[in-house]
């Protein structure tokens, strides 16, 4: 008992011993701490990651200003000295710049700001201060720009993620990093712009253990050098344009758990022994030059695999039908574009998946019962589009209700599916089942959507009245119901706070006017009402929406004059609108075109970034990144064609009222919208002269202007709109000559048929010589460097024979040669 007594007392004296020496903050690096609070700030859609809080809100210097207690914040148990700063998907916003506190902080060994928002700035010089680092991750927090050389001071560094950034990395490239950091386990740089080769001296990491270098614009073959990288149990680089076969000595490094080699331009077979690696859990071998076959039975025979995405235009696999309760449990897989014509029977004993496509096959028939046993809690991603799929093979009710609890993502687009519309699970968010030929009304169930974004009907035989609760769903983003048979009218209580981004209900029967419930759309960007039997005055109101972009009336039966705005800042985002081939009258609407801030900015710039108009429709999920963003369409008349834009390019500035009664002079007001890409006016009475002001429209690309009552001469101005591929003035009163050279020599005579006063090239009717030998007038753009003929050359094309005729010509059509590709991207595909 005495022994114990002693013991217990010894102990507590021990303790208290520890607990007196038990190291507090430095009072430098809590200042410092306290200033990098300061300098930012919390901004809650800072972070992607659902489960972020802000880190820093605890920090304080009052009662507990131990900084070695604070979130986030890892002390040296013998030193206090600051050793890791954790500040992840903490919400941060704000800037980095040199004399930042943080790098004060000049004991640091991990260093994590992943998932954060620091406004693009620089990745400061003075990161070379914490020179004591061996962890640094960087990723997803919206630094850009050159990577500073001074990173390479960092030589200590084991593990290095820079991931997810808009950043640079060239002058010094990806070879210094080889170089500088030696002991490298990690290196995850994918995003970064690299725009080099592989180089040959990654070899010369030994350690190196995971590598991601995705979407970097790498191009080249694969060094072979890069088979002494033994250790390695991660190579991800899909997305780049690399060349060559895929390198078989991939099967030499056997510790590699998951390979992506997807979307390059790999040609030729899988090499078999990568199929045979013993550890895989990840294969990504996606690519449309790929060819041969894949030994699917010996990937499946991997316990460990989880993830199998496989496609190309030539892959196709060998069946086996004796798959049983030994293939692995897989969470994702895709088979596209792999000649399937039928369901793989091992999805049987697959019931573990989150994530199943077999798109882009031959798959055709029913989908079959078993299917929807499959993943029935887990799966939460089902891509089943471009088959030849036509219905169910049996349900007990009619429509079909889909059975997956958890289902986020439905696609079931482009195939042949017949009956009755079906029912996705609650929890759905994005629903495509456009391009089929299913018919019968839209079922009362949908009403219970309340997580629906994407609402894809499009392209089917559906009719009947739509259900009022579709303007009630909250968090739809897209509904799509064009080309069916929906009748009545629109549905007229859209709640305010309403996150709709597109609404397109074109091709259908619908009748009635425009609700205006809709101004409580503030996020709508684009409105599609083409084609129905609408009947009403032209909605200025929607002027008020302030992200419009595209409004498409055509085709239905608005009528009335288009009366002023209601404010001069209506329509502020206005680039596309589309009223032709309805009853308006009076005066063009010039006092909008006043209003269309829009189209007033020409944009010579071209961002592959942000090139195509998008819905943000993402969802939050375990694999966010297979939820893409949805892209606008849209059918507009462009050279007397109907053109179906399958993406709308991000800066397409457009107006088309053609196909009313418009009349009245078109106004020099006409020359502001400098944006303009294609004017269509055809088909009103408007009278008066050409505008000299078009000249103004440098980026306009097509020009209607035919069957009215247009007088005068066609201005030689005209001459200096050198994008025009398309000019047509027929069915109207001009005359004088036609303008000669540049664009105008590529325009043929049905660009001025009807207009019994016009003369020249290229019609039979002559123009007296006083009449051609005259330059067009200059603007403020041509001086000294203009491609504008002179005087003297106008006298030389204007002759009816001889040479300077075919120089003009030929002149004119390398001009169109030029301008085709431009063209095309802003123009689409005629259907």
């Amino acid at each position: 008992m005495r022994l114990l007594f002693f013991l217990s007392i010894f102990h507590y004296l021990n303790s208290c011993s520890s607990l007196s020496t038990q190291p507090v903050c430095k009072d430098f690096e809590s200042s410092a701490l306290l200033q990098l609070k300061q300098s930012l700030e919390i901004d809650v859609s800072a972070s992607f990651d659902p489960f972020a809080y802000p880190t820093i809100s605890s920090w304080n210097s009052g009662e507990r200003n131990d900084c070695c207690s604070w979130d986030g914040v890892l002390c040296d148990r013998g030193t206090g000295y600051v050793i890791g700063l954790d500040l992840s998907s903490s919400q941060l916003y704000g800037s980095f710049n040199s004399s930042s506190s943080l790098f004060h902080l000049v004991y640091l060994q991990k260093l994590n700001l992943a998932d954060n928002d620091f406004n693009y700035s620089q990745i400061p010089p003075s990161i070379r201060y914490l020179s004591n680092l061996t962890y640094l991750n960087l990723s997803m927090s919206a630094f850009s720009g050159q990577i500073p050389p001074e990173i390479f001071e960092l030589s200590n560094l084991v593990s290095l993620d820079l991931s997810f950034n808009p950043l640079k990395l060239q002058n010094p490239g990806l070879k210094s990093v080889a170089e500088n950091f030696t002991s490298l386990k990690l290196l995850h740089l994918r995003r970064v712009n690299l725009s080099s080769p592989v180089p040959h001296i990654l070899a010369n990491l030994p350690s190196l253990k995971s590598l991601d270098l995705s979407s970097c614009g790498l191009y080249g073959d694969i060094p072979i050098s890069l088979k002494n990288l033994t250790q390695l149990t991660q190579f991800l680089v899909h997305n780049n344009q690399l060349t060559g076969q895929i390198p078989p000595w991939l099967g030499n490094l056997t510790q590699l758990t998951d390979i992506d080699l997807s979307d390059n331009k790999f040609h030729g077979s899988i090499p078999q022994s990568i199929c045979r690696l013993p550890n895989l859990e990840t294969v990504s071998l996606r690519g449309k030059y790929l060819s041969g076959r894949v030994e699917l039975d010996s990937l499946l025979n991997k316990k460990k695999l989880t993830i199998l995405l496989l496609s190309g235009f030539h892959l196709s696999f060998p069946i086996n039908s004796t798959f049983n309760t030994s293939t692995p449990k897989l969470k994702i897989l895709a088979l596209n574009a792999c000649n399937l014509t039928e369901f793989p029977i091992f999805l049987h004993s697959q019931q573990e998946l989150k994530i199943l496509s077999l798109a882009n096959n031959k798959i055709q028939g029913q989908i079959p019962n078993w299917l929807f046993n499959m993943g029935k809690q887990t799966l939460f991603s089902l891509d089943l589009s471009h088959n030849f799929l036509t219905n169910f093979e049996s349900f007990n009710h009619s429509p079909p209700i889909l059975p997956w609890d958890n289902l986020l993502d439905l696609d079931l687009s482009s195939n042949k599916l017949q009956g009755s519309l079906p029912i996705p699970p609650p929890s759905i968010a994005q629903y495509n089942i456009t391009n089929n030929k299913l018919t019968g009304e839209i079922s009362p169930l949908f009403c219970n959507l309340s997580s629906i974004a994407v609402l894809d009907l499009s392209h089917n035989n559906l009719g009947g009245m739509l259900p009022k609760c579709l303007s009630n769903l909250s968090d739809l983003v897209v509904l799509n119901l064009q080309s069916n048979n929906f009748r009545g009218i629109l549905p007229g209580i859209y709640m305010e706070q309403s996150r709709l981004k597109a609404i397109d209900v074109s091709y259908n029967q619908l009748e009635g006017q425009v609700p205006r419930s809709l101004s409580n759309c503030t996020m709508l960007e684009i409105l599609l009402l083409g084609n129905n039997q609408l009947s009403d005055i032209f909605p200025s109101w929607l002027g008020k929406l302030p992200r419009l972009r595209v409004l498409s009336l055509q085709s239905n039966g608005f009528h009335s004059a288009i009366g002023k705005p209601e404010s001069s800042l209506d329509f502020p985002k206005l680039q596309i609108i589309d009223v032709s081939f309805n009853n308006f009258i009076g005066k063009l609407p010039y006092e909008h075109f006043q209003s269309w801030t829009s189209m007033k900015v020409a944009n010579l710039t071209f961002d592959e970034d942000n090139a195509y108009m998008v819905a943000d429709t993402s969802t939050p999920s375990p694999y966010s990144i297979f939820v893409n963003d949805f892209s606008y369409t849209l059918e507009m008349t462009n050279k007397g064609i109907k053109t179906l834009y399958q993406k709308i390019q991000d800066h397409l500035v457009a107006i088309d009222l053609s196909s009313n009664k418009f009349d009245g002079e078109i106004s020099e007001v006409i020359g502001n919208l400098k944006g303009l890409h294609l004017l269509n006016v055809s088909n009103n009475m408007l009278t008066g002269p050409i505008p000299s002001s078009l000249e103004n429209l440098m980026e306009l690309e097509s020009l209607d202007l035919s069957q009215n009552r247009l007088s005068g001469e066609i201005p030689p101005q005209l001459l200096h709109l050198t994008f025009l591929e398309f000019f047509n003035a027929s069915n109207n009163h001009l005359m004088g000559p036609i303008p000669q050279g540049q664009q105008f020599s590529t325009f043929g005579n049905d660009s001025y048929l009807g207009n019994t006063g016009l003369c020249g090239m290229p019609l039979t009717k002559k123009c007296k010589i006083s009449k051609t030998l005259t330059q067009p007038p200059p603007n403020s753009k041509q001086g000294e460097g203009s491609n504008f003929p002179s005087k003297s050359d106008w006298v030389v094309i204007m002759m009816e024979y001889g040479s300077g005729l075919i120089n003009g010509v030929v002149i004119g059509n390398n001009l169109t040669i030029k301008k085709l590709e431009r063209f095309l991207k802003n123009f689409g595909r005629k259907q």
